[in-house]
């Protein structure tokens, strides 16, 4: 019987890895903003990587088609071709939009960067050519680690990934030869490489114990209907910065909330990536028929107590002002923009847990429509909210865009409850005596 103890036990090392992902940002920014014009350089580079992480989308699920559909040697074969389609698909992807022509619509016409900013940040666009791969192909042999229980070395890879990324910074950083946008990407795409080559030497004793199989394995049909509405999912998830980067263009102090705002997420994102690791937990230990949600739902209970208490102690005390001023080493002027919208997010980590367990519930039975349409739901309210504050609110746009971004999340867990509640009851569990 699975107790809060197992399943705090299989969610630390997922966890850890988050968190060391989610500290990318920060360490990454704090180098960019102590390098020749700062502002510009952290605007271009949060530009740079959302749109990467755009293109990247339909190959992040990989993980959960992976932990879900990989039961045999079979379909693991099934699955690894599909993963080469789809890295194909995205890499093309990356080429098109590095095209000066394309590019320049892009950047100036439609996202209405200023000319600076789309300036410095092309060069840092082409450095991120082979980064949605190499997640792709890092993705799909994790689902195999944390699917054999083998979460431990799914930590170790990002290790692996935080090492090269920071040593190729400081080379960079070294040379003085490179602005703030070219050492954060490149830096960004020489750790995903490193950590996808580790994960793949780490999942060989896994792939190799793989048994042949009797079912049949699932066809590519089959595969690409599990895998498409959550690709869609983070397709339009993905859509969410370089939109509100569109808005922002549009919004008082423009260049200050650009700069602000990945720096404000890349905190956040520490706290909040806690819970997003918890999808996969949710995935891996579900059980048949809901049977283990109860202990899913305690043990995430206490994960939102914990991570909100810790950011509203960052985000409502003087630590919030010792982080960005002294952590990421904004000027004065950039501290001031970014207090109020790192208070306005503090609810996000507490979401992101409850968002992460019902997105599970949903995964495990099959409905993975319903979390297409929640995360339709969460980008249509961001929109619709930023539409309405940016022309006619007398503050900056990153205020706007805190405000919208909790307003889209609250409404996309409405979302996915009502769609839980219509699975039907949860059959009922002895209790246990686990304590986590």
């Amino acid at each position: 019987m699975l107790t809060e103890r197992d399943v705090v036990r299989f969610w630390l090392p997922l966890s850890a890895t988050w968190l060391m992902m989610a500290a990318e940002g920060p360490i990454l920014t704090s180098i960019v903003a102590r390098l020749p014009m700062p502002a510009i350089n952290l605007a271009a580079y949060g530009v740079a990587v959302a749109l990467a992480m755009f293109i990247e989308a339909p190959v992040i699920h990989l993980l959960s088609t992976s932990v879900s559909l990989s039961r045999d040697r079979r379909s693991f074969a099934r699955i690894r071709t599909f993963m080469w389609w789809l890295n194909a698909w995205v890499t093309f992807g990356m080429i098109v939009v590095t095209i000066p022509q394309i590019y320049d619509v892009l950047a100036v016409n439609i996202i209405s960067l200023p000319k600076q900013v789309s300036e410095t940040m092309y060069a840092g666009l082409v450095c991120m050519i082979p980064w949605p791969a190499a997640i792709g192909y890092r993705r799909f042999y994790q689902g195999l680690l944390i699917r054999a229980g083998l979460t431990r070395r799914v930590a170790y890879g990002t290790v692996i990934r935080l090492s090269t990324m920071l040593l190729a910074a400081t080379t960079l950083v070294s040379l003085g030869n490179y602005g703030g946008v070219v050492i954060g990407t490149l830096s960004l795409s020489v750790g995903v490489i490193c950590e996808a080559i580790a994960t793949r030497l780490m999942a060989g004793s896994t792939i190799r114990r793989l048994e042949q199989g009797t079912d049949e394995p699932p066809t590519y049909g089959e595969i690409t209907r599990f895998h498409v509405p959550l690709a869609l999912t983070s397709i339009m998830g993905f859509v969410v910065t370089p939109m509100i980067a569109f808005f922002l263009g549009r919004a008082p102090m423009a260049v200050e909330s650009l700069a602000v705002l990945p720096v404000v997420d890349s905190l956040v994102f520490l706290f909040r990536s806690l819970g997003f690791s918890y999808q996969e937990v949710g995935i891996a230990l579900m059980g048949e028929k809901r049977k283990n949600y109860d202990v899913l739902r305690r043990v995430g209970k206490n994960i939102i107590i914990g991570t909100t208490i810790a950011l509203g102690l960052l985000a409502f005390t003087p630590l919030a002002d010792i982080v960005y001023r002294h952590v990421y080493g904004l000027s004065d002027r950039l501290v001031d923009v970014a207090l109020l919208p790192t208070q306005i997010l503090t609810l996000l980590p507490a979401l992101a847990v409850l968002y992460s367990l019902q997105r599970a519930v949903l995964i495990t039975a099959r409905r993975n429509v319903a979390v297409t349409w929640s995360t339709i739901t969460e980008v249509g309210f961001i929109a619709l909210v930023m539409a309405a504050l940016v022309p006619f609110a007398p503050w900056n746009g990153a205020i706007s865009a805190a405000i919208a971004m909790v307003v889209g999340r609250v409404l996309a867990n409405v979302y996915l409850r009502r769609s839980v509640l219509a699975l039907g009851p949860i059959p009922e569990r002895p209790k246990e005596t686990g304590t986590a």
